[in-house]
């Protein structure tokens, strides 16, 4: 079974940067017709979108991250990242991967992002 496996979380100050990445365990023959997502989730909420990015390359951002988040894909590396500027204490949360089409969805570990004051 193919595995999600995130890196590139950790401890950041407000205004830094952090890029997150998303890669298969091994190759997928189809990945270039499957989307990817990033959620995360804050202590005591709910999961929640961040952004997707489609298999023709359209993306879609949560308001709370638009002009400061940017998801992005490689094929060939089977990886999806997320790139994080101007970080806020809010976006503290575990951040998820996810690989779906309308009838499978795999989901990552999940990788601790921590942005202090």
């Amino acid at each position: 079974q193919v595995q999600l496996v995130e890196s590139g979380g950790g401890l950041v100050q407000a205004g830094g940067s952090l890029r997150l990445s998303c890669a298969a365990s091994r190759n997928i023959y189809s990945i270039h017709t499957m989307a990817w997502g990033w959620y995360r989730q804050a202590p005591g909420k709910q999961r929640e979108l961040v952004a997707t990015i489609t298999s023709g390359g359209s993306t879609n951002y949560a308001d709370s991250v638009k002009g400061r988040f940017t998801i992005s894909r490689d094929n060939p590396k089977n990886t999806v990242y997320l790139q994080m500027n101007s970080l806020k204490p809010e976006d503290t949360a575990v951040y998820y991967c996810n690989l779906f089409t309308m009838s499978y969805s795999r989901w990552g570990q999940g990788t601790q992002v921590t942005v202090s004051s």
